[in-house]
């Protein structure tokens, strides 16, 4: 080996840290080297046995000969030939000592080749889905490689999380928030399978996401083979495009129409990687894709005959109210504009929480089994609904006994759980721009804004009542009316399910915040992992909180660990009740026993701590505003654990 095609490398800055009679396995450059100490001299062999790929440092010497940790086989620890002269001996490099630091000599690489990996990595990246949650694992280095290249150029941001359930709940609540998809990643059987449940989360709330996952190797797919799961069945049910990637694939093309599935569809999209394609060198042919001319814009303006249904009920309408879902969110100027325009109350289902103030003079809060007597009240006295982005769940109650518009962009929401009057296929902001040039000046409706004064009193005299009668204990009444005391107006909160997300629907007050929640799955755990694609998205602009019960928070309280790594400026807070109180109460009304709903929790605060966070505990009430004030002006992950009564809800 000549100086010129060779670097040398330290490997131990001590000769002593490796014994005489040892072996270990060390890393020069990106070589495996298995580092001998052998009757005083220092050899190096290749890390890997020619059997199956043995790592030879994590064996040992026995009688003179090095054998391999996995099958026993033998090499001389110093030359690296096998006995009997058999050519599977392992490969050996130039070793030297300088003082007491020990060298090895590797060939200097070649530069970077790129694989199918790189080139669906670079498409991805492309396309503008430039953050990832996941895990690195066996299965799915390749891919992991190709996105180390692109986080180095600045293009993509990885999170690597504790579990890959929590990775796909965080690009679930990313897409929630921006429209946009993030990709979670995993390796091949478990990992890919732990990701099932946040894929769903994402599927049923019309969340565009990407799930990338390892696999093994092509040839062993179906044989049983260690962590091999048929990936692509596994995910038929929750993937709108679901492939594995193949040695032939069109490799820049297959990214980009997962991608643009996800993005027109608002769905769930998956790639598998086997490992050997992943690995493989790309085509000579092949590039990168962009979204350039791939993609149509969505303006899409309903029919006219359904229009001119819709504008005929508007303007017969006295008392309409304007319902508005999740499916809204971006184009809540142009709809409060119009509800303006009309003097009518504005309601949100328990996913569209927040989109519109319940301080302005036409917020109505939330409709439904989560909702305020507010929305219901005007709900049943209107005599029209006007339905965004909603989709009528039996959790919201939408009463299908009024006359109803529904607008949807996507033609099977619309009278999907019954019959409407007028169903608009359409863009919200396009349909309400036709609504209003043909409405305009042409409606006769009544101006029902002290009526919602007068409601918004009656509700803020009973919350008081309530919040008095808990007396000094601390109550989900009581945290959320500090909550809106003190959590910043801008600031997106994400939460969980249960008793705490309830009170939560009824209680909280919100301003300019945006909420985020496991709408339709209604998953446990969601909060905390939400919250991190919500830092992920917009942390660096919006203070991000999530709230949980105590069995929420367990779901994934490994992840505080993440939020320490990234330092991701977190605020949690933790309704910890020792109960499932949810399904206590649900077992009551079925009029069976309460049972195996105790939780036995350890002291959450401290627990943030140990991680690295900022943690506090709260067990009285005049304590509460306090602490909730420290947690919003720490500078970091933080969580407040506030013991609460579970039956004061």
């Amino acid at each position: 080996m000549s100086s010129e095609n060779k670097k040398w490398y330290k490997v131990l800055d001590h000769r002593k840290t490796l014994p005489e009679g040892r072996v270990q396995t060390l890393t020069a450059g990106h070589q495996g080297i298995c580092l001998t100490h052998y009757k005083g001299k220092f050899s190096a062999l290749d890390n890997a046995c020619p059997h199956q790929g043995g790592p030879l440092g994590e064996g040992s010497i026995e009688n003179g000969m090095l054998r391999c940790p996995w099958h026993g086989w033998d090499f001389d620890p110093c030359n690296g030939q096998s006995p009997g002269g058999h050519d599977d001996s392992i490969k050996t490099f130039e070793v030297k000592e300088d003082g007491e630091a020990i060298y090895v000599a590797i060939p200097e690489e070649a530069p970077h080749e790129d694989t199918v990996s790189d080139v669906m990595i670079e498409t991805m990246v492309n396309w503008g889905v430039n953050t990832v949650f996941g895990m690195v694992g066996h299965s799915n280095l390749a891919v992991a490689d190709a996105m180390m290249r692109q986080e180095k150029k600045g293009h993509l941001k990885y999170f690597g999380i504790r579990h890959e359930g929590a990775a796909a709940f965080a690009a679930s609540g990313y897409a929630k928030l921006t429209g946009k998809p993030a990709a979670c990643f995993g390796i091949a059987g478990p990992g890919a399978t732990n990701m099932f449940t946040g894929m769903w989360d994402a599927k049923v709330d019309r969340a565009p996401l990407l799930a990338l996952s390892g696999q093994v190797n092509t040839q062993v797919v179906g044989t049983g083979a260690f962590q091999e799961v048929d990936l692509v069945k596994a995910f038929d049910s929750v993937s709108e495009f679901n492939h594995a990637v193949h040695l032939n694939s069109s490799h820049s093309e297959l990214m980009s129409l997962a991608i643009k599935t996800a993005l027109i569809k608002r769905d769930v999209v998956h790639l598998t990687f086997p490992d050997e394609v992943a690995f493989t060198k790309k085509p000579e042919n092949s590039k990168p894709q962009t979204p350039e001319n791939r993609i149509t814009p969505f303006n899409i303006t309903p029919p006219k005959e359904m229009t001119q249904k819709a504008v005929d009920l508007l303007k017969a309408a006295k008392r309409p109210v304007i319902i508005v879902g999740h499916g809204a969110r971006f184009q809540m100027d142009t709809i409060i504009a119009y509800a303006e325009t009309l003097d009518c109350p504005v309601i949100t289902t328990f996913k569209g929480k927040g989109l519109i103030a319940d301080e302005h003079p036409l917020g109505c809060g939330v409709l439904g089994r989560s909702g305020t007597p507010i929305a219901s009240w005007f709900m049943n006295e209107c005599d029209l609904l006007l339905v965004f982005g909603a989709s009528f769940s039996n959790h919201t109650g939408i009463t299908p006994k009024k006359p109803i518009i529904q607008v949807d962009f996507d033609p099977m929401a619309l009278s999907k759980h019954h019959k409407v009057d007028v169903a608009l296929w359409g863009e919200i902001s396009e349909t309400l721009m036709l609504l209003t040039e043909q409405t305009q000046g042409n409606t006769n409706t009544v101006n029902q804004r002290n009526e919602i004064e007068a409601r918004w009193q009656l509700w803020k005299e009973e919350k008081e009542s309530r919040l008095k009668d808990c007396g000094n204990a601390l109550s989900s009444i009581a945290v959320f009316d500090a909550m809106n005391k003190v959590t910043p107006e801008n600031a997106v909160i994400a939460v969980d399910v249960g008793n705490n997300t309830y009170s939560f629907g009824r209680y909280f007050e919100p301003k300019n915040q945006a909420v985020l929640m496991s709408g339709y799955l209604g998953s446990i755990g969601f909060a905390l992992p939400a919250a991190m694609g919500a830092w992920a998205a917009e942390g660096h602009k919006r203070p991000i909180w999530s709230v949980s019960g105590d069995g929420g928070l367990g779901q994934y309280l490994a992840e505080i660990n993440t939020l320490v790594k990234y330092n991701m400026n977190i605020k949690h807070i933790v309704l910890n009740n020792s109960e499932l109180g949810k399904i206590s109460k649900e077992q009551r009304a079925a009029e069976v026993d309460v049972w195996q709903t105790s939780l036995s929790n350890p002291n959450f605060a401290k627990y943030a701590e140990n991680c690295g966070a900022l943690g506090i505990r709260v067990e009285k009430l005049e304590d509460l505003i306090p602490a909730m004030k420290k947690l919003n002006e720490h500078n970091g992950p933080a969580l407040l654990e506030v013991i609460t009564d579970v039956n004061l809800i």
